[in-house]
């Protein structure tokens, strides 16, 4: 399926599919046409900034929206000029509309007075209690769904980040292997009843997967 189903008929970098690529590769800097190569390409830039940030991160570091933004911009600035910029287009999927573009610059900043502010630096602390954090900022970051894409690869690296903050490994998502579908299917239900205020499903999800990757790290 290409991108157009999923957003609303407007024009611009944020909206035009790149030459070439029939609808399902964004219009990029690198002039990729082929899905899988940009997915390539989308996978190891992330690698690769996950790696700086291990070092530019300190457990004392408090995450603002400036910063997400610069985590965004430096994970996708070279392949797309919208990266790092909020977007200026409406989004669904599967019926489902987040909040209007118009809005995201407001939520952003409700969300780091709310949610940022409390929520980190990420203290060591019991699990339940990290992985309620986790959830929290989790949860409200995805809702406002501020970039125009890759906000649940971005999301799941600051939560990544936390747990390391709070002297815990990343978390084990468990989205490869065996049994992948089921932890997908389980973690969108867990987001969506964020969505809402209901956080105990993803913190749920964020401790058992953090536990499981305590367990393999022991093996």
């Amino acid at each position: 399926m290409g991108l157009s189903r999923k957003y609303q008929t407007a024009r611009g970098a944020q909206v035009d599919t790149q030459p070439g690529s029939h609808g399902r590769v964004l219009r990029n800097l690198l002039q990729i046409t082929r899905k899988r190569e940009m997915d390539r390409m989308e996978y190891e830039s992330l690698l690769r900034v996950q790696d700086t940030y291990l070092h530019r991160i300190t457990p004392d570091t408090p995450f603002t929206v400036k910063l997400i933004n610069a985590m965004h911009h430096d994970w996708l600035g070279h392949i797309y000029e919208w990266a790092g910029e909020y977007r200026t287009v409406e989004m669904e999927k599967d019926g489902f509309q987040w909040p209007p573009a118009y809005l995201i610059e407001q939520n952003m900043r409700a969300f780091q007075q709310a949610q940022l502010d409390r929520c980190t630096p990420c203290k060591p602390a019991p699990l339940s209690v990290v992985a309620q954090d986790m959830a929290e900022v989790h949860g409200e970051l995805l809702l406002i769904h501020p970039y125009r894409d890759g906000n649940g690869r971005l999301a799941r690296w600051l939560a990544d980040l936390m747990a390391l903050q709070a002297h815990m490994p990343a978390p084990d998502y468990a989205f490869t292997g065996r049994g992948a579908k089921r932890q997908q299917k389980r973690y969108l239900h867990a987001v969506q009843q964020a969505y809402i205020g209901n956080y105990g499903f993803l913190a749920d999800f964020f401790a058992e997967a953090i536990d499981r990757r305590i367990r393999r790290l022991r093996v």
